[in-house]
Order: structure tokens, then sequence, then C-alpha cells
């Protein structure tokens, strides 16, 4: 916009200024052939201007719909998996994993066909925003096994999603979730993660801005959402009881047509329902109001559970979660140690525990930390000190 404002201030200034040139050099040409000049130039400015911000569309235009062939080349290439697994499974005769393949494939041939539509119809996006740099993670320290791409700007991030959903190279990180005081592992939580062709990752603080920006987050969303499904399904195949827990987006819970197929896929695959838990910040509820809730209520009434996290207000409506199926409530570790805040805390302790609603305390990372909770009678723990987040291993 202030480029826009500027371009237009020089452009009358230019015409004002030949206006005045025409007068003082030729002033037998009268007023009315100076303004006559002022204006053409004026118009000539105006012209120029539209031709760059056209110029700027389509490149931005062309790069978008470079991005979608990419996810729809990936997406092709896991419908193609998955339809071998089918006719594994067609031989087998496991008339459930059958049963469950085909519906996944059904899902993602979905999603392909969409994405394909999509890039015959979406408008242009708005160009990228100014290059800024990476803010600090507080919540997720460095430690010498993960190793972060080195700080980029917008355009740069933008590259390396696209090359990463052309490799297939977006992967599911896991995170265990122990009960205390027993720190036996009962959850995972599944993260996002590009990964740079080195090995380095781009964590979601720095790209899930810039992928809502070019309307790729509800994709990248949905796929990650069926590859955590094929995960669970794995780990059903060997027996384990964990559970997971799964973000998801108001991207997602907006997408009508992704939703209604992915509840069609979990009311026929029952069993997998108890494992995954919806998680939603304490911002996307508020943000959501009664539309969000409403979907949530849909996703209920088939059997799914859900948690709120990244709360920094304790005054929560308790009954409403309650109404919605919310079973779990994480809360970070500084938010419970907080003198200021210790008596609100103390009255949302009490409330949840009378709703049967578990806290989870998050961003645990050092035996010292931990012994500031000792005999606080938590529920549950997660931070580095139980395992960082590990990458997941593919489905077969």
């Amino acid at each position: 916009m202030r480029t826009v404002i500027l371009h237009g201030v020089a452009t009358l200034a230019a015409g004002v200024a030949a206006g005045v040139a025409v007068a003082v050099l030729r002033p037998d040409a009268g007023p009315e052939v100076a303004g006559l000049a002022g204006a053409v130039v004026v118009l000539a400015g105006a012209l120029a201007h539209e031709m760059a911000a056209r110029r700027r569309a389509e490149r931005t235009t062309a790069s978008r719909l470079d991005i979608l062939e990419h996810v729809v080349g990936t997406l092709a290439e896991d419908h193609g998996r998955r339809l071998a697994q089918l006719e594994e499974a067609r031989g087998s005769g496991d008339g459930g994993q059958y049963e469950t393949v085909i519906q996944e494939v059904k899902l993602l041939q979905s999603l392909v066909t969409r994405l394909t539509e999509k890039r015959r119809s979406d408008p242009p996006p708005a160009p990228l925003l100014t290059p800024q740099a990476p803010q600090p993670r507080a919540e997720e320290p460095p430690i010498a096994s993960i190793v972060e791409a080195p700080p980029m700007d917008d355009a740069l991030v933008l590259e390396a999603v696209r090359d990463a959903l052309q490799a297939d190279r977006i992967d599911i990180h896991l995170q265990p979730v122990v009960s205390l005081p027993q720190r036996k592992h009962r959850f995972y939580e599944a993260f996002s993660r590009v990964r740079e062709p080195d090995g380095a990752l781009i964590l979601p603080d720095r790209y899930l801005d810039i992928a809502q920006r070019e309307g790729l987050i509800a994709t990248i969303d949905n796929l990650l959402l069926v590859r955590c499904v094929q995960l669970i399904r794995e780990t059903e195949k060997r027996q384990h009881a964990i559970g997971f827990f799964s973000n998801i987006s108001a991207a997602t819970l907006s997408d009508a047509d992704f939703m209604k197929e992915f509840l069609q896929l979990m009311a026929q695959n029952q069993a997998l329902v108890p494992k995954l838990v919806f998680e939603l910040s304490q911002e996307q509820l508020r943000a959501g109001g009664a539309v969000t809730l409403g979907i949530l209520s849909q996703l209920a009434r088939i059997g799914f559970r859900f948690s709120m996290d990244q709360v920094t207000d304790p005054d929560i409506d308790v009954e409403t979660l309650v109404r919605h199926e919310f079973r779990y409530l994480k809360l970070d570790r500084a938010l419970l140690l907080d003198p200021a805040l210790a008596p609100r805390v103390e009255a949302l302790r009490r409330r949840l525990d009378g709703e049967a609603i578990d806290v989870i305390v998050e961003k645990i990372e050092t035996e010292e930390q931990m012994a500031e909770l000792a005999g606080a009678g938590f529920d549950f723990g997660q931070g580095y000190l139980f395992g960082e987040p590990r990458p997941a291993r593919r489905p077969a």
C-alpha cells in the first residue's frame, strides 16, 4: 500500500512539473496546453504502474501454480503407493485392511482432483510480505540432534517449501506425552517439519504463515492428517496402546469437502477414532466461536475427543469444554508456576478435576523443572526432558 501511495505521489508530482515546465518554456502556449501536458504525464505514469503490477501478479501466479503442481505430484505418488497396498490387501483376504486402504485412496484421489481444479480457478495471491528475521522459539530450545536451516527471508522459505513438496520432504515428527509420575509414554504429539535436502529443518513458525498466504496450508494440513491416520493404523497392527495428538487448523476445519470425506473414512474405521485427539489453541477456539464449536460437535458425534493448548488466560469456560468433549488441557510449566496467577490457576485446576479433564504440563525441559512440579499431582507431562520430537517412520 505504501508503495502504491508513493508511486501515485511521484506520478502526480511529475505531471505538475511537466505542466509548470510547459508554462515556463512556452508562455505563449496558454494554461490549457500546460494542463494537458501534465495530464498526459500523469496518465503515462499510471499506465506504467498498472503494467508493472500486472507483471508482478503474473509472476506470483506462475510461482503458485508451480507449487501446486508439485503438491499434486506428491499426492499422486502417495496415491500410487496406496493403490499398490490396496492390491496387496485384496490378495491377502484381509477385508478390514482392504476397506481402510480403499477409503484412504479415495481421500487422496479427492485431494489430487481438487488441487487440479484449484490450479485453474484460483485468483492471483497477494504478494509476499517484506522479509523478516525468524522469531526465537522459547518453547523448543535448540539441541544438538536438531539442525535448523539458516535464517532466510520469506521468498527463500517459500522456495524451500516448494522443493520439499516436490521431493516429499514434509515430515511428521512425534514427541512423547508421558504419565506422571511414572513417565510412561501414553501419547505422541504430531508436528509438521519441512526438511531441506541436507537434512536441516524449517520449523512451522517460519513456514506456516507463508503457506497460509499462498493458499497451501489446508492442503499441507490435510495431507499430514491422512498420514497421521495411516500412522495410527500401523500402531494398531502392532497392538500398541498409544494415542496421538494432532493440531487441526481453521483452514482444515473450514475445508468442508475434505472434512466430509475424512469423517466418512473415520466412521468406517471406528477403532482408530479413540487414538486421535484433535488439538486447538485457546486463541483459535475464541476466534472461531460458535462456528468452530459446531464443527467440533460433528467430529465428537463419531467419537473424537479434543485438547486445548497454548493457554495464556486461565479464565476458561470449563463447561463449554465439557459439552464439546475436551478431555485434555495443556498448560505451560511457566504459567503454572507464576505466583501472580497462582489463585486463578488453582481455581482452574479444581474445575478441571471435577470434570475429569486431564492436565498436561508442557515445556518440561530439565529435572530441576520437574522437581518444581513434584507432588502437584498433574496427570501428564511433555517436554524435552521426556523426549524431543523425532521423525515418524513412513507408513509401509
